[in-house]
């Protein structure tokens, strides 16, 4: 039977391991994760920016005096000694803002070194050794700053040298009373995992945010090209109805006109072609921008003709609505004077705009208006504060909202205004061109057959 694989792994692998882990935990000691920003530096609120400033200032000023006063009563260290410890357990606080992990360093050989110190100066046996009271508490608050900034390596690192180091005073002298290192040694653990709890729990919240973030502007980015490739849509059977009519044109030049040249058949013959040859690569993009799945719509596209009872439509839904359609922008309408685009972009903003009121200000007073002016026309919805609060009605938009109306005034070459009221409603304003208006043609007079 050959042997088994599956064995204990060589003494040489584990050193290797180990050694690895040494370096790596010995990195992370020596070298920061972070940047030397205090926490909070991002927050737009400036007493947020400033509290750990506020904080370290205070720390500082509470342990400098409260460990010399311990260290000169309770211990008998003299007062040059005790304020030169006191300086080098207690004023590296002040680093907790910046560099928490440099701080660290200095309290920890200053407590090593003021354990030595008072044990040369001689114990009571009722004092506690080897951290004094205020040594032991600063600890906990540079560790504290330790579990917040830095990671999971350091942290561990910094916990084991901590017991190390108590345990290495221990046998320096066992037979002091020396509670305070495995108490230490216990609340350090403790600090440092709710310090680094807090921290991850920060971080989760940060990368929450920025995933929100992101997925709300590709949430953007998908509704504008939904909205666009739906207009492309729309405004394939506009063109396309151009088209068609340049086509028959064309075609039928030769017979409606008489008297032409080879050269001018020919002309109009590639006239035809052309026209003819865009319809397919038309048909062919249209093809592309529809869904898999999706059928085109046989309804022609509505105008500014059906406006009217669009807003009947919203009446009877429960929203008061109110039109004013110029008399020259109906009559525009009727003859033909009004561009496909632009007729079918106002239908839409009407229609998306009144959509709006019925979502969000149910039983609004609107007002819609159509009008003419300086070669332009102007689409205004405006609507007063929402009177059922609360209640909103379903009922779907055909766009994307504002998305959507920017897009089309977009188009045109338009302008779009909309913003709130100052007594609560909303005004909805698109101003799109119109084509100047032809001269009158002169009449002709047919000539006899």
């Amino acid at each position: 039977m050959p042997p088994s694989s599956a064995g204990p792994p060589p003494a040489d692998g584990l050193l290797s391991a180990a050694r690895r882990n040494l370096r790596e935990l010995a990195h992370g000691l020596s070298h920061a994760s972070h940047p030397p920003t205090p926490l909070f530096a991002d927050s737009p609120r400036r007493w947020l920016r400033l509290l750990p400033y506020v904080v370290v200032l205070a720390l500082a000023a509470v342990f400098i005096p409260v460990t010399i006063q311990v260290l000169a009563n309770d211990y008998g260290v003299p007062g040059a000694l005790a304020g030169a410890l006191a300086v080098g357990q207690a004023a590296p606080l002040l680093m907790l803002a910046h560099r928490p992990l440099q701080a660290w360093w200095i309290v920890f050989a200053a407590d090593i070194v003021g354990a030595l110190v008072l044990l040369g100066q001689g114990l009571r046996p009722d004092t506690l050794w080897p951290w004094t009271p205020p040594g032991l508490v600063g600890y906990l608050f540079v560790l504290l700053a330790l579990g917040l900034r830095e990671s999971r390596r350091t942290v561990s690192g910094v916990w084991l040298a901590t017991g190390a180091a108590g345990l290495l005073l221990h046998l320096v002298r066992p037979s002091h009373n020396d509670d305070s290192a495995l108490l230490l040694f216990i609340l350090s653990g403790t600090v440092l995992v709710i310090g680094a709890a807090v921290r991850e729990r920060s971080e989760a919240q940060r990368r929450l945010v920025e995933q929100e973030t992101i997925s709300e502007a590709e949430r953007a980015q998908r509704t504008l090209l939904e909205e666009r490739t739906r207009i492309a849509r729309e405004l394939h059977d506009v063109v396309a109805h151009h088209m068609s009519v340049i086509t028959v044109q064309a075609d039928s030049a030769p017979y409606r006109i008489g008297g032409m040249s080879e050269e001018v058949r020919a002309e109009f013959a590639s006239i035809a072609a052309g026209a003819r040859e865009s319809l397919t690569e038309m048909r062919r993009l249209l093809s592309v921008l529809r869904s898999d799945g999706t059928r085109g719509e046989l309804a022609p596209q509505p105008g500014l003709d059906r406006v009217q009872q669009l807003v009947e439509a919203t009446v009877r839904a429960g929203l008061p609505a109110e039109l004013s359609l110029a008399a020259d922008v109906a009559e525009a309408v009727e003859r033909g004077g009004v561009p496909q685009a632009v007729d079918l972009s106002a239908y839409r903003i009407v229609q998306e705009a009144l959509a709006n009121v019925v979502r969000h200000a149910p039983g609004a007073r609107t007002r819609v208006s159509v009008t003419a002016r300086d070669g332009h026309l102007t689409v205004l919805v405006v609507n007063d504060e929402a009177q059922k609060p609360g209640s909103p009605l379903e009922a779907a938009g055909t766009g994307h909202g504002l998305v959507g109306m920017r897009e089309r005034v977009r188009l045109t070459g338009g302008t779009l205004d909309t913003g709130p009221l100052p007594d609560g409603g909303f005004r909805v304003a698109a101003r799109l061109p119109l084509p100047p208006p032809q001269p009158p043609s002169a009449s002709v007079t047919p000539e006899e057959p």
